[in-house]
């Protein structure tokens, strides 16, 4: 499993995540639960910097490593 996400994008994705899971903490009726789920997805692609739609897609958002 090569890394797919960079720096900025994993930025992003730990700032929505928490957004979505306060959201969800904070809601005003408990159907909000379901955001909260939502916002672990964002978290657990920025922590293993690998995101299995921009593998489908072809997309990558981090650097090039150097071989050697």
């Amino acid at each position: 499993m090569q890394k797919n996400v960079g720096g900025i994008d994993r930025i992003l994705r730990i700032i929505a995540g928490l957004g979505l899971i306060a959201f969800a903490s904070i809601g005003p009726e408990t159907g909000y639960n379901a955001w909260g789920w939502i916002g672990v997805v964002p978290l657990v692609t920025a922590f293993i910097g690998f995101c299995p739609a921009y593998a489908l897609f072809g997309l990558k958002t981090c650097k090039l490593e150097k071989a050697g």
